[in-house]
């Protein structure tokens, strides 16, 4: 049995490939009932996502091509086209990316945890459809376990890497938790959305949004449960917000020094965190001036990622050991399988040559023949059978001077020889 792991990511192909190759919830339906009732196939789990298709199979004979074959005809795509952009891993080294991608280590984001979870969730609509025995059934717990390892025993997911993550973490630092802060938002482009997001997670009092377009803002705030106001509204609303957090597309600064001087006014000077992830700034320099405002920009918080990305490609190098070690496991696992299997064989035909031979003493017996030799004749039958293939094989070892054989043969057969 061989494990082959195929697949496209994020490094190896254009989106517009991605999107051709992936498969969407009732392709993979369709897609895991032909892999389970093609011949060569005897377990698979699909994983996919927006930055990789993979197909993790189990196959009776060492043949990669028939697992790429299905799927460029499963998608109607160009077999030698798609090959140039394929990666495929067999056995142990299949077992080793399937851990790394479930750790985050191959991921676009270093560390994200999310890809653990469309994992999970590839294997159970695999085991919905009868796709999953054993063998696959063993790898992914390993998997999951290996995971969960490497999330307690290394700092891979601890920092932030993302400068809306770093937003909101920079905030809990300070704050701690947030679930008594009023927070503004200003902007309603993807970088607030994620931050808007990363905000929601953690449970503040309120969050507002404010934007130039009202319909835009909505849309956001419906997702956060937050309210929202017009950009013209910020003077009169600032002074509510104890983190204001802004990015938008703005060519000239949208929070002044007067404006914020006002709002701290208003709060009989309690502290104000701004954070400016806005190129050029939404906020004023100046802002940093006043006592009791705190202003970070987003050169502060790419500082910030830089730092966090180093230790978590560090952290990455641990988890990298931790999975190079639980693959040994599994792939030692996996053979002792094969052994399982050849051990069965031999001793099903050991005791079927065995029936046979006393089948026949026992009928000599019966006929009335004599008693020694009908055990002499079973034994030296026996024996000659037993000792047939161990012979020819070290005869033939001999012959072509394969020493390391011969020395295997020995110690296989318990020959204790000076």
């Amino acid at each position: 049995m061989t494990i082959i792991a195929l697949g496209i990511n994020h490094k190896t192909a254009s989106v517009e490939l991605r999107e051709k190759v992936a498969f969407s919830p009732e392709q993979i339906s369709e897609a895991l009932q032909q892999l389970s009732g093609h011949a060569d196939f005897n377990e698979a789990v699909i994983v996919s996502t927006c930055n990789r298709t993979e197909v993790y199979c189990s196959l009776a004979q060492q043949n990669s091509q028939t697992l790429l074959q299905w799927l460029a005809s499963f998608h109607g795509l160009d077999e030698h086209e798609l090959s140039k952009n394929i990666y495929c891993h067999e056995d142990s080294a299949a077992i080793n990316h399937l851990m790394r991608v479930a750790c985050g280590l191959d991921s676009l984001v270093l560390g994200e945890p999310q890809i653990l979870g469309q994992i999970k969730q590839a294997y159970n609509s695999a085991k919905t459809h009868d796709a999953v025995g054993v063998t696959f059934d063993r790898l992914f717990q390993k998997t999951f376990s290996v995971a969960k390892e490497v999330r307690t025993e290394t700092n891979i997911g601890a920092s932030a890497v993302s400068v809306a993550f770093a937003a909101v973490n920079l905030a809990k630092h300070i704050y701690g938790k947030l679930d008594k802060t009023k927070v503004l938002l200003i902007g309603a482009g993807e970088t607030i959305e994620l931050v808007a997001k990363h905000l929601y997670q953690n449970e503040p009092q309120k969050i507002t949004v404010a934007n130039r377009t009202i319909e835009r803002a909505r849309s956001l705030a419906d997702e956060v449960s937050a309210d929202v106001i017009a950009l013209a509204q910020l003077p009169e609303r600032l002074h509510q917000a104890d983190i204001v957090i802004s990015s938008t597309a703005s060519t000239l600064p949208i929070i002044g020094k007067g404006i914020v001087e006002q709002a701290l006014k208003q709060r009989r000077y309690k502290p104000m965190l701004f954070i400016d992830i806005a190129v050029p700034r939404d906020i004023e320099s100046q802002v940093g001036e006043l006592d009791d405002a705190y202003l970070y920009s987003v050169d502060d918080l790419q500082a910030i990622v830089s730092e966090n990305m180093a230790a978590r490609e560090q952290a990455a190098e641990q988890a990298q050991i931790i999975i190079s070690e639980r693959t040994k496991e599994f792939f030692m696992w996996l053979r002792s399988l094969d052994s399982v299997d050849l051990i069965r064989h031999y001793r099903n035909d050991v005791q079927t040559t065995k029936a046979k031979l006393v089948d026949r003493a026992l009928s000599q017996l019966n006929t009335g023949k004599d008693a020694e030799k009908v055990i002499l004749e079973l034994a030296n039958k026996l024996t000659n059978r037993l000792m047939h293939a161990p012979t020819r094989a070290i005869q033939d070892a001999a012959k072509k001077g394969e020493v390391a054989q011969l020395n295997q043969l020995k110690k296989m057969l318990g020959i204790d020889q000076e």
